[in-house]
């Protein structure tokens, strides 16, 4: 068995991650790179200073801009928008993948005839006119629709149609205007090759394996317990795990390793093993400065980073105001090897100004001039990514 100490496993981690020593994504290029790596980038709409999937984009990817995951998903038809970890943004290779979820979104179809009777119309709609939204339709009513493949559901009745096809494969996300979608047929816009592929796997358990084996190489290293990463893996029991992970060891897809102080083994894709050897032949990186997403696959099992990095983190968006610890929105600083705060910024994109309202630093972290000058390009480099002066409250810390 490999053995690691804590600061190796972390480097391990990070290197994974593409947050530490010199950038390995660069570009659009990058961008298409590091999804790949990650299997599926979580989507979340909300916007304070960024969206989810861009701050993590932007924290490991050089020269990083929204417009780049844009044309990646709704120009150039790499990427797609579809359930996974929740909403995700997915690599087009793997549609073929997800066919039994629009299967289910087929069968349950019979239990809403409201939806039903509408479908042949939208369809032939679209086709003839293309890329539409809800709007588009005039029809009236609600429906308690509720979507077989965790999407959304409920309301608007032409929405919830648009909402079927799209779960069922009918439909893609065309584009976006804001936060409103645009759907088209996704015979129009994914090549057919890819739409004719089967999906490869016999039974369920094949499919959970391999989904399984994309969260671990999206966090990169990752223990056998109850955890995030394994979120909306259907019917993931911890008997299935286990059975698993005993299969994927026998196999040799991943390899265990311990790390010194922790009693749980951990376990890694086996073609990581070059960062082993990496991080054993050097002792010290590049350290960058980087502010991390809510729901960055880094950041999927709260309770593995509060025990390799000693950082505790909730996103607190959903905590009531008095029951906060810290802000709404904030945002993990890393700097080299360890989380040293956590930020709390708000965009206004009117007047393209980004304020950061405050900074709370952990109990350990002593502010350097160098961690200062780092932390300072950061927070220059995000207004950036934001097209958004900078304007820092008087009352933060930074030098």
């Amino acid at each position: 068995m490999i053995h690691l100490t804590n600061l190796q496993a972390r480097q391990f981690i990070l290197l994974k991650q593409g947050l530490i020593g010199e950038n390995k994504f660069i570009g659009k290029q990058g961008v298409l790179q590091y999804i790949q790596q990650s299997g599926c980038l979580q989507f979340d709409p909300v916007d304070i200073c960024g969206k989810n999937a861009e701050i993590s984009l932007q924290s490991r990817v050089k020269n990083f801009n929204k417009k780049m995951l844009y044309e990646l998903l709704y120009n150039d038809r790499l990427l797609f928008d579809y359930p996974d970890k929740q909403l995700s943004i997915i690599p087009i290779e793997c549609w073929p993948y997800f066919e039994r979820y629009r299967k289910l979104a087929r069968e349950k179809l019979v239990e809403h005839p409201e939806i039903s009777a509408h479908i042949e119309e939208f369809y032939e709609y679209i086709e003839k006119n293309g890329a539409v939204c809800s709007d588009d339709f005039n029809i009236k009513g609600k429906t308690n629709w509720r979507s077989a493949i965790n999407w959304s559901g409920g309301g608007s009745l032409a929405r919830s149609v648009l909402e079927q096809m799209y779960s069922m494969g009918d439909l893609i996300v065309h584009h976006k205007r804001g936060t409103r979608r645009y759907y088209d047929l996704a015979r129009r816009n994914i090549p057919h090759e890819i739409l004719d592929e089967q999906e490869p796997f016999p039974d369920d358990f094949a499919h959970q394996k391999w989904r399984v084996i994309r969260r671990i190489g999206a966090m990169g290293l990752v223990w056998n317990r109850q955890s995030g990463a394994w979120l909306n893996i259907w019917n993931l029991s911890t008997s299935i795990r286990r059975e698993i992970f005993r299969e994927l060891l026998a196999e040799n897809v991943i390899s265990e390793l311990s790390i010194e102080g922790l009693n749980t083994k951990l376990f890694f894709l086996t073609s990581d093993l070059p960062l082993v050897d990496k991080i054993k032949s050097e002792s010290k990186f590049m350290p960058r400065c980087e502010l991390i997403a809510p729901l960055d696959p880094i950041m999927w099992d709260k309770k593995f980073i509060r025990e390799i990095f000693g950082f505790k983190y909730l996103w607190e968006i959903y905590t009531p105001a008095e029951k906060r610890e810290y802000g709404a929105y904030t945002l993990p600083i890393l700097y080299g090897e360890q989380f040293i705060g956590r930020m709390e910024a708000v965009c206004d994109h009117k007047s393209n100004v980004m304020q950061v309202k405050r900074i709370w630093y952990e109990d350990s972290t002593i502010l350097t001039k160098e961690i200062s000058r780092a932390l300072v390009s950061t927070l220059e480099r995000f207004a950036e990514f934001n097209d958004s002066d900078i304007i820092i409250e008087e009352d933060v810390k930074i030098i």
